[in-house]
């Protein structure tokens, strides 16, 4: 089966425990709080409401429905008919269908238009088949002045072995996104006004995560927080896992 192939039958694969998961994220996954940091995170990066909003590759819905209830009017868009349908169906449920639609298509060959102040790639650009023809079809989507937000994984992702099994069992892209990569893509297609922020998962795991600083106070464990939080502020990794921004 071919990668894209993978993506339309995913939700079916996964069964009724799938169709639940994803009208109930992200409640329903063990990485909620992450999850909900990061949606915070990007909606302070975006134009106040009731700005128009494109979110790429959607899934079940669930960004575009936090997106609708600030006040956003929002267009989420899959691959996968079935995820559509349990996005229109969460957008019922959350009482948001007035502010959301939904439409079923390739993110890489989109034409809508110039018609949206924000795209943004939630954890979804790195299941691209052609990164650069996905970041070409939402600059197109953008008016003048518009951006594009990204939130995805760096180098080593598809190494992980959660990619590997879900490639192995479901047949779908897990790729390396990182930074550079998509900002090269992105001078491509013409965006400028490149900024690259830490994911909210890497200041947890730097700032919140419990750590045992006992001992000396110049200690080599806490040399190294305080070299990788210089690094966030001054010099970001443009090989690990970030959140970009880019201006049309």
């Amino acid at each position: 089966m071919m990668p894209k192939d993978a993506e339309r039958a995913y939700l079916a694969n996964l069964g009724a425990q799938g169709v639940n998961h994803s009208l109930n994220k992200p409640f329903s996954d063990p990485e909620c709080g992450i999850h909900l940091a990061a949606i915070g995170f990007i909606m302070r990066l975006l134009p106040p409401p009731p700005a128009r909003i494109l979110d790429l590759g959607c899934g079940g819905g669930w960004t575009s429905i936090f997106y609708a209830r600030l006040g956003y009017q929002v267009t989420g868009q899959d691959i996968a008919p079935d995820m559509i349908a349990v996005a229109r169906d969460n957008a019922r449920i959350n009482d948001v269908g007035s502010r959301t639609d939904f439409l079923c298509g390739d993110f890489e060959h989109m034409e809508l238009g110039a018609q949206y102040d924000a795209a943004i790639f939630f954890d979804s650009l790195h299941h691209a088949e052609d990164e650069a023809l996905a970041i070409h079809a939402a600059w197109r989507a953008l008016k003048p002045g518009g951006i594009l937000i990204t939130h995805e994984p760096g180098e080593g992702h598809s190494q992980s072995a959660e990619s590997i099994a879900a490639m192995a069992r479901f047949g779908v892209n897990e790729r390396d996104m990182p930074p550079h990569l998509i900002m090269a893509r992105g001078r491509d297609a013409g965006f400028t006004g490149f900024r690259v922020l830490p994911m909210p998962s890497l200041l947890y795991s730097t700032f919140y995560q419990p750590r045992d600083y006992s001992g000396r106070w110049f200690s080599k464990r806490r040399w190294k927080m305080l070299a990788r939080a210089a690094r966030m502020i001054f010099k970001p990794d443009v090989r690990e896992g970030a959140v970009v921004v880019m201006t049309k």
